[in-house]
Parts: C-alpha cells; structure tokens; sequence
C-alpha cells in the first residue's frame, strides 16, 4: 500500500512527466511540421516524427525526472530513442496505477507500435548495409587495398572471413582498379555463397597539402616555430618562412582565415594558430606536437580548421567525374566532409543527373559526419536525406576527433547514435577500429574494447592493413559476444560467464 506522502509525490511526478509530454508533443510537431512538405520518401514520415519528439525531448534536462522513476522501476526514459512519445505514455500510464487508479484514462501502448522503432531500423539496415549474419547484429566493412584489383584470392579470403560490406575509396585509384575490385567481390559472391554490398566513397572537399617549398633537408616543425601557408601557386614573398604550404585547389580557404583560428595538420599531429595575415596568405605558429623531437610536414597530409566559417563546394571536379562510374556500379554512395543540407541536396542533384529521378532515390546514401557543422546541423542533414534516398550515417571519428577535440569525441559518437536511432538510420562505427591488429596481427587490450563499442552500430568498418582477414575474424568474435549482452542502449541481460574465464 502507497503511503499518503509517497502519493503525492507520485502525483507531482506524474504532473511532471504530463507536462513534459505536452511539451515534447506541441514542440515536435512543429519540428515535424517543418520537414514534412519536402519528405518524398513516405516510409520516412513516421521516423521523422519521432526523430522530431526525441529532439525536443533532448533539448531538456530531465534527470530530475529520470532519478524520481527509478526507485518505482521505471527508469525506462533513458531507452526511449526509437519510441519517444510511447516511453512517455508507459511510463505515465504505470505511474497512474501505482497511484491506485486501476480504471486509469491513461492507457499503454500496444506492442506493435512500441516496438515499431526498432523494426524499421532493422529494416533499413537490412536493405541498405545488407542481412546481418546469424551470429551477430552488427555488419563489416572493410576498406579495400589496391591489391584487391588484381589479386581475387585475396577478395574472396575478405569475404570467406566475414566481409559484409566493401569499401572502395575514391580518394584512390580509379575506375580501371575499382572495375576489378567490384568483378572479384561479385566473383566471390557466387564462390562464398554470401552476399556482399559495396559502398563507394567520395572523396569531397578534404584539404590536404598540394605542395611544400622549403630549404630544409628535413623540413620537421617545432613548438614555437612558424611557418606560411598560401592558397596562391605564384608568391611575392615567402615573409622569411623556411617552409611554406600551398593548397592551391580550394584557395578560397585561406582567404576566409582569421588571426586567431587554429589548424591542425596530419590529423592533429601539428596544431598551430593563424598568427599573422598577410596578401598572400597567413603565418602559422606550433602550439603543440604530438612528438617532443618535432613532427615532419609531408605532402598530402590534411589540413582541418575546425574554428574557421566558409563555404565550399562538397563535391569538387574530381568527385563529379567519378560519380559517372560510382552512380553505375555501387549499392551505397559515401558523402565526405557533408556539412549542412545545401550539400545533400547538391549531392541528390548531381545523381539525379546521371541516373534520372527514379532511379537515384533508390541508391543508398551513406553521410560521413567529420565536421563541427556536420554535428551541429544533423537532424536536418538527415532529414534532408532520408526525404529522398534509403539513408546511413559513418561516424568518422578520425577528422571529427580533429575537428571537435579528443575530449569531446566520446561524448558525440554517443549522441550520434542516439540520434541516428531515434530516426531509424542505421549507423557505421569507423576509424581505428583494431588498428594495431590490421597493421601488425597484434591487437591491444584498449582497440579491443573499441571494438566492442562497435556493436552499438549496424556496421563497423576496419581500415586496410596487412592482416585484414585476420581482423575480420576477430572482429566477428567480438560482435559475437556482445550480441547476448546487449542492443543498443539496452541490456539483454544474459547470464554472467564470469565463472567460465580462465587465466593464461
């Protein structure tokens, strides 16, 4: 029997979460509201309300409510992403009853509808990343070598392995060494009796350095030093620097800096900080190095500004030619460095010109989120998306980790996936993963638990590497295991095997 003082309690709290619920539903569908006059892709309105409900509900802090649920067993608020309004009408139905109101107006939910979030998820990922194996939830991708073009035994070992997805980078190559790499794996198909799709990633805009001038033997750079970065193919003045950086192609960069940004090269083994403008570029300080004994400045390593605001074009002349042979011949297009809606529709248009309307809603698209805009901006990029075309998202933790800071990386990745869940889009766990073991067939105790993060996402992607069907195999264990612990956010709650381990 609820005591007089707990009932009331009970009642401010439901009070509370009545509240909250008018206020995420009033809030929602005006968000919802917004979108649904350029949704095409009907299977995507429900989604995209509840992707709308999930925002509003996220723009609230609502601990205070999450802590007084829990000693009355309903915590469930935390597990709502694919079901916001439902969560809401268990959770205040249940309070209801322990009131005592057994004849309550506020009614549960049926089954189906409760669980009709993580049906269609499961859906998507199926059409789109392809039917996950028996023995695990979460796909692979594997990110093909150049060897993949000539050597066959080698696609077919991938796929033997456990490849479920193949990634075919543009940044490299070309579509003589891409055609190959598409006849093996659909040689292998037929050979491993198991499907495999195949994604084709578009470079985009990544600014790297086109060139490098200097008078050093060993142009290395220390903390404190300076050097010149220019946009320009022709100086008037190199302003005293021994190591001056062009990226000529996107000169429009350099123009949009201020004294002040910060930079970062070689996926942050340089940071420095736009110290002076000058006419034809600006001067760059070292702030820091990831090596005491100074970092060498190399050709084609990348350039991030994560502080600075300008726009350009997210496909470049380059992009636009290889989309000629990648709208032909891939399952899933890759977008890179996607930063706010204008570029996904930018991305649509430029396939709709080569497959014809009809044709280029059905490809896949897959959004790499590496950029602060990108984070920022994404429930509308997927909006934006998911209106026309079946819909995925990569977490590309390499430049995003750059772009944000390392300390805010863990915190993104997760919100990402929430957010990806509650519109029913199936994500892709990429950069690192099992590096080391890739690389060198060792993997270390830290990429390993990495690695069983993973099993959050639809699909996780390994890098290239030397003992990439080793890493396959591996991974495929890992996602083995975590499949009986967990899905998602929740827990599945299988017996411990705490008993079971044994020491080396």
């Amino acid at each position: 029997m609820v005591q007089k003082k707990e009932l009331n309690k009970l009642s401010s709290l439901q009070d509370k979460l009545l509240q909250l619920r008018e206020e995420v539903y009033q809030e929602g569908n005006e968000t919802f509201e917004r979108w649904k006059p350029n949704i095409k892709e009907k299977g995507f309105l429900v989604s995209a309300r509840n992707l709308a409900y999930y925002l509003a509900l996220r723009r609230r802090d609502i601990r205070d409510i999450q802590e007084s649920l829990m000693p009355w067993g309903l915590s469930s608020l935390g597990r709502l992403e694919s079901r916001t309004l439902e969560n809401l009408d268990a959770v205040i139905a249940s309070l209801d009853r322990i009131r005592g109101n057994a004849e309550s107006e506020y009614q549960y939910p049926p089954q189906k509808t409760f669980l009709k979030g993580k049906s269609k998820l499961e859906q998507n990922a199926n059409d789109i990343l392809g039917e996950s194996p028996k023995n695990r939830d979460s796909r692979i991708m594997v990110t093909l070598p150049t060897e993949a073009a000539e050597n066959k035994k080698f696609v077919k070992s991938l796929l033997s392995a456990g490849m479920d997805v193949a990634r075919i980078n543009c940044a490299h190559d070309g579509p003589e060494e891409w055609e190959k790499m598409i006849k093996h794996i659909r040689k292998a198909e037929e050979e491993v009796k198991r499907k495999c799709k195949i994604m084709m990633d578009i470079a985009g805009p990544k600014i790297r350095i086109e060139r490098l001038y200097t008078t050093l033997k060993n142009p290395k750079v220390y903390v404190d030093d300076t050097f010149f970065i220019t946009g320009k193919e022709e100086l008037d003045s190199y302003y005293g620097s021994e190591i001056v950086i062009s990226c000529s192609t996107i000169p429009e960069i350099i123009d949009s800096l201020k004294k002040g940004d910060p930079i970062l090269i070689d996926d942050g083994k340089i940071e420095g900080v736009i110290e002076t403008i000058k006419k034809d570029g600006v001067i760059v300080k070292v702030k820091k190095l990831k090596k005491q004994n100074g970092v060498r400045i190399k050709v084609e390593k990348g350039l991030n500004f994560p502080e600075s605001d300008f726009k350009i074009n997210i496909l470049t002349k380059k992009d636009k030619k290889n989309l000629d042979f990648v709208c032909k011949h891939a399952d899933i297009i890759g977008c890179s460095f996607v930063k706010d809606p204008e570029d996904i529709k930018l991305i649509q248009k430029e396939i709709n010109k080569r497959l014809g309307k009809e044709k280029a809603n059905k490809l896949a698209l897959m959004l790499k989120i590496e950029t602060v805009k990108g984070v920022q901006n994404l429930p509308e990029i997927m909006v934006a998306a998911a209106a026309k075309n079946p819909l995925s998202v990569m977490i590309a933790r390499g430049d995003l980790a750059v772009e944000v800071g390392y300390l805010r990386l863990a915190e993104l990745q997760e919100e990402i996936l929430w957010m990806c869940e509650a519109a029913d889009v199936p994500v892709v766990w990429a950069t690192q993963v099992l590096e080391n073991m890739m690389k060198t067939g060792i993997p270390s105790r830290a990429e390993i638990t990495d690695a069983s993060q993973g099993a959050n996402a639809e699909c996780v992607m390994l890098n290239k590497g030397d003992y990439a069907v080793e890493g396959i195999s591996i991974l495929d264990e890992i996602l083995e295991k975590m499949k009986e612990h967990r899905y998602k956010k929740v827990a599945r709650l299988r017996a411990l095997n705490m008993a079971k381990v044994e020491g080396e």
